[in-house]
């Protein structure tokens, strides 16, 4: 794989992202890939927040409720078959799909990437 583009190190900082908490998910039926929309609790600075996330092969809703997760919370919102998608939760093109980004330990919710 190659890399797309050089950034800066200022650009990289420019990135607000935190962990965040998943509170709901659910099958995001009008999507035009298959998704689910996610109701993430990122702390008491930024507070409850939506997402849609194309991560269906590897995960059930039940699997994704309480998961502690990362997620850029200073991207715009994007509308996205009426959605309203506010924060990008991330993740790894993996073989099979997407995999979540996830601390690998509790930590609290609104935590700084650093």
């Amino acid at each position: 794989m190659t890399i797309k583009s050089e950034v800066s190190f200022d650009d990289f900082l420019k990135l607000d992202i935190r962990v965040g908490r998943i509170i709901e998910a659910r099958p995001f039926e009008k999507a035009r890939k298959p998704s689910y929309k996610l109701v993430v609790d990122m702390g008491p600075d930024i507070g409850i927040k939506n997402s849609s996330a194309q991560i269906i092969e590897h995960y059930t809703p039940e699997d994704l409720v309480d998961k502690q997760v990362l997620a850029v919370v200073n991207f715009p919102p994007r509308n996205i078959a009426g959605f309203l998608s506010e924060i990008l939760v991330m993740g790894t093109y993996s073989e099979g799909g997407v995999v979540l980004i996830t601390p690998d330990k509790h930590v609290q919710t609104g935590d700084i990437l650093g």
